[in-house]
């Protein structure tokens, strides 16, 4: 499995999850299992394949976690300098067409949260902008149509 990039705060929130998944979801789960068996004839209780499936999707949700996790590359955008842009920078773009301006971080996959102005590194504004600096004109290719955009300023907090 390759490096998975991701901010100090992306892989806590991965921590806290894979947490709760392996503690509180995962008892109340074998809770339900008990109840369900309970109920007598398991080859046709509902409740029971319910929650096998719900134990199967929590199960595999950790694995995965823990995949991440243990190929985490954490990279912390405050300890980073530069007009470069690169994972973990905040850039502000402006849109050559329209002269709207657009302000992103760009984090990992996980991170991702366009609400909150945070884009994947995988995004195509990312791929479009990561290496370049201030000043540069980039063309994002996107699945709208492609449109042309200024990177004003890279920063790191």
């Amino acid at each position: 499995m390759s490096r998975v990039p991701m901010t100090p705060a992306g892989a806590e929130a991965l921590r806290l999850e894979l947490s709760r998944l392996e503690g509180p979801e995962r008892k109340a789960n074998m809770q339900d299992i008990e109840r369900a068996r309970e109920h007598g004839d398991i080859s046709e209780n509902a409740e029971f394949e319910a929650a096998k499936e719900r134990q199967a999707q929590i199960e595999g949700r950790i694995q995965e976690l823990k995949g991440k996790l243990g190929n985490a590359d954490i990279i912390d955008p405050a300890r980073l300098r530069g007009d470069r842009v690169m994972f973990g920078a905040t850039v502000t773009l402006e849109d050559c067409e329209t002269g709207d301006e657009m302000v992103y971080q760009i984090v990992g996959e996980d991170e991702a949260d366009l609400k909150q102005a945070k884009i994947s590194v995988h995004s195509p504004i990312a791929r479009a902008v990561i290496g370049k600096e201030e000043g540069e004109i980039v063309t994002v290719i996107a699945p709208r149509g492609n449109r042309e955009v200024e990177i004003m300023e890279v920063h790191f907090k």
